[in-house]
């Protein structure tokens, strides 16, 4: 029987690739997080192993009365954190770094921003005045240290022989200026460093907002508030966190310098927890100390964070 008008030719039936290339896709996608895991495993198991498991330890080691040496270990709770808050050393080392910090901080945000600005300008020879302010910063804490205490012991007072003044140099001499001449150190010291991140905004902010400010009639300090400074929102909360944050956990600075004299009136907290564990072999205690001083910090650096961001927005 023939049928007439109908196509007779066999049909032809398409299996689309899709499934097979989404499996290599896959595969090409799972072998890239494997080799990115791989790069990422060994800085991961050095901060496992040189941070995580030291903090663990410590917080658990603050809760003992361990000496440090021995290796018996008794549990005692919270006594050592509560012996803290009877510790006048503890409160007037943590009264002396704050003061630190609150003064650095407000130091060098406005040095390192008024540098900035200038050599942001077409002065002539800025990139060597950015040369000079920057050098200090390729300096170890300790090594300033102990440049500063040989300016404020030899070489400043030697300028009041020579011209026959009697201002007081040796700032590391005494209580009541011992705090300035610590600040005058780290502040030679860093004060370049945050330069250079304010720099680096003024740098990225568009030279048409400058200009069509110019074109609206708006003068230097119209433009220096309305946009300068707006625009370097992200800069200066990096700044001033960092500076904060930093100030807080200085040591070398001190121990270089000052040693904590005159007395114990410029001991930092770090300082004052490092003679506790080493000196004192009260390690549990200096455990103890170290777990409430990094939640201040966290606390203070997420405080800070938040009000900054906030400002951001409302610049």
């Amino acid at each position: 029987m023939r049928l007439e008008g109908k196509n007779t030719q066999p049909m032809s039936i398409t299996i689309s690739s899709k499934p097979t290339s989404i499996v290599h896709k896959k595969k090409r996608v799972n072998g890239r997080n494997i080799q990115y895991f791989l790069l990422l495993l060994p800085p991961l198991v050095f901060f496992i192993v040189a941070m995580i498991i030291p903090l663990i330890m410590g917080i658990y080691n603050s809760f003992t009365d361990w000496d440090g040496i021995s290796l018996e270990k008794n549990w005692i709770g919270f006594t050592n954190y509560i012996e803290i808050f009877k510790d006048e050393m503890f409160i007037e080392s943590f009264k002396f770094t704050g003061l630190f910090m609150i003064f650095n901080t407000i130091i060098q945000n406005v040095a390192a921003f008024f540098f900035a600005v200038m050599l942001d300008s077409s002065i002539k020879a800025k990139n060597f005045y950015r040369t000079i302010i920057f050098a200090p910063v390729l300096l170890s804490p300790i090594l300033v240290g102990q440049i500063w205490t040989k300016m404020y012991g030899t070489i400043l007072p030697s300028i009041n022989d020579l011209f026959g003044l009697s201002i007081n140099f040796n700032l590391f001499s005494s209580p009541d200026t011992v705090l300035t001449g610590l600040l005058v150190a780290n502040n030679w010291q860093w004060i370049g460093y945050w330069m250079l991140i304010y720099l680096a905004g003024l740098q990225a902010v568009p030279k048409d907002i400058y200009e069509a400010c110019t074109v609206d009639g708006g003068n230097w300090w119209q433009k220096f508030i309305h946009i300068t400074i707006p625009m370097l929102g992200p800069s200066i909360t990096i700044c001033t966190i960092g500076i904060a944050t930093g100030s807080l956990k200085v040591y070398e600075l001190i121990v270089a310098s000052t040693g904590g004299g005159p007395g114990d009136s410029s001991k930092s907290t770090i300082m004052h927890i490092y003679d506790t564990a080493f000196m004192s072999q009260q390690s549990s205690y200096a455990s103890a100390m170290s777990v409430v001083f990094l939640l201040v910090l966290l606390i203070f650096a997420f405080i800070q964070l938040k009000v900054l961001r906030k400002r951001e927005v409302e610049l």
